[in-house]
């Protein structure tokens, strides 16, 4: 099924194996005085990493119903470097690395948006290595329609 194009847009968009997703800061993602709340850079890294995957043709919940499997954090690196605040425009890169076996590795960072553009010092740096699990919690591979996906995103076999 074809998308519309105001979909895709939502999604973000991709240049290579880099995807690039824009989040704005709203109040909720703010603590007492107006800086984004440290573990809301978490949420803004999951959005961004699911959208690339929708972006690519990977649904997580027709991953987890057809294929019976689904990603979850097994490691989680993050740098702080700067704060976001209140209403500033934000854009999450995410650039996936090394999928093998049960595992994939992600690179993410987030940008401060000024003028239209992406500042290119990050603010935070997240360092993932993401597991695919099975409905009980335990490793399995890589679906084969996710490996294709991959090889595709990465430029490899």
């Amino acid at each position: 099924m074809t998308r519309p194009d105001s979909l895709t847009a939502l999604s973000g968009s991709r240049l290579g194996n880099m995807h690039k997703f824009q989040v704005r800061v709203y109040y909720e993602d703010t603590d007492a005085g107006g800086i984004v709340y440290h573990a809301n850079y978490l949420h803004f890294a999951e959005r961004a990493r699911t959208e690339f995957l929708r972006l690519v043709g990977i649904g997580q919940d027709a991953m987890r119903r057809e294929d019976g499997a689904g990603f979850a954090v097994r490691r989680c690196e993050i740098d702080f470097r700067a704060p976001a605040r209140l209403d500033d425009m934000l854009e999450v890169r995410t650039v996936l690395r090394d999928p093998r076996g049960a595992r994939v590795s992600a690179l993410q960072s987030i940008h401060m948006v000024t003028g239209g553009k992406a500042d290119e010092d990050w603010l935070v740096r997240l360092d993932l290595m993401l597991a695919c699990i099975n409905q009980h919690g335990r490793p399995v591979r890589l679906p084969e329609r996710v490996r294709t996906a991959f090889a595709d995103v990465l430029g490899t076999d």
